[in-house]
């Protein structure tokens, strides 16, 4: 913890820290036998998971697939070093038109605003892991999935756990388990590995929960309790994780939870950027007596312990925020229990 910076001046100072390839990553992507393409790369995660990618193993070709209606993803990722190709990986004959390769790492999806437009939820979430299995039998897929699949649970269960049932409410939740059980499906059909990444709250300085959070706190603005435990993770870790999940694929393919270890009490953490900001927080909401909470026992006997800790996230996030530098502007919603966005 004491190598790690205090903080970052601008995005792109955050953006390098972000994409710095630790060395087991090195060595696991040197390993791997062919390229790696990432659909769905413009959306918040991917650009850094691209850069990620290539700086950890140039002589690997890395292919960035996106239909780029920011312009500047595209610049980002070729000034990179990735390769861009604009496809609308809804359209059947595009996808099919993408080349071979080896390694696979699927980042599309659709949450907010999954309500106001069920139909193209399911298609974004559901109907395109379907082209995208079959259009690459051959390949390792890795998949981002969300926590948000499994029932909610009880703090003192320590959360969920890859096996368990997984009933949540809401469509959108319900659009995500379609997209799971559809690529479990033609992954036991053509004997193609992959992982399921059930990932629950990246944190980059710009966005998440700990950026929603603090932003409340120093606005004077209502916490919401009603969700009062979160799992967080760095996003530069659980970009680290998709890349080693590569490496552990099975067939067919199975689920696993990427997050901090921790389940962090959100009145806990809005406390915490109460006393650096000195605020009082609001908080507002009777506390649910379930919420989605992850196990990531299984991921740290893979890949060890995240590089961040809770609370030099918390500290990075202050700094951010409070000297009101970028944002995202995309809240997390992470107070919702009805599963609703």
């Amino acid at each position: 913890m004491s190598d790690l910076p205090t903080g970052f001046k601008s995005e792109e100072e955050l953006e390098q820290f972000m994409t710095l390839p630790a060395p087991e990553l090195v060595r696991d992507l040197e390993n791997l036998d062919g390229d790696i393409m990432l659909l769905g790369v413009a959306g918040k995660l991917g650009v850094t998971l691209a850069r990620l990618a290539k700086r950890a193993c140039p002589q690997k070709r890395v292919i960035g697939v996106a239909r780029f209606s920011d312009p500047q993803a595209r610049h980002r990722l070729e000034e990179a070093g990735v390769e861009a190709v604009k496809c609308d990986l809804l359209d059947r004959d595009q996808v099919a038109a993408l080349e071979d390769c080896k390694n696979i790492i699927l980042m599309v999806g659709r949450k907010f605003g999954a309500e106001g437009d069920q139909p193209l939820t399911w298609a974004m979430n559901s109907h395109v892991p379907t082209l995208i299995a079959e259009r690459f039998p051959k390949s390792r897929i890795v998949a981002f999935s969300t926590a948000c699949v499994y029932a909610m649970s009880e703090v003192a269960n320590g959360g969920s756990v890859e096996g368990d049932p997984l009933t949540p409410p809401g469509e959108y939740a319900n659009s995500c388990i379609g997209r799971e059980r559809l690529l479990e499906y033609f992954s036991s059909q053509y004997q193609t590995s992959g992982r399921l990444i059930r990932l629950s709250y990246a944190i980059d300085m710009r966005y998440g929960v700990l950026h929603d959070i603090a932003q409340a706190v120093l606005e004077g603005t209502p916490v919401s309790l009603q969700m009062s435990h979160v799992n967080v993770i760095w996003q530069g870790d659980a970009n680290l994780y998709a890349l080693q999940s590569l490496g552990h694929t099975t067939t067919p393919t199975s689920p696993l939870n990427i997050s901090g270890p921790e389940i962090a009490s959100v009145r806990e953490i809005a406390i915490a950027f109460g006393k650096i900001f000195d605020r009082d927080p609001i908080f507002t909401g009777e506390p649910q007596s379930r919420m989605w909470l992850v196990n990531t026992e299984e991921q740290q006997r893979l890949f060890g312990q995240p590089s961040v800790p809770l609370e030099k996230l918390i500290e990075w996030t202050a700094d951010w925020v409070g000297n009101r530098r970028a944002s995202l502007g995309k809240p997390t919603r992470f107070e919702v229990a009805d599963g609703t966005y």
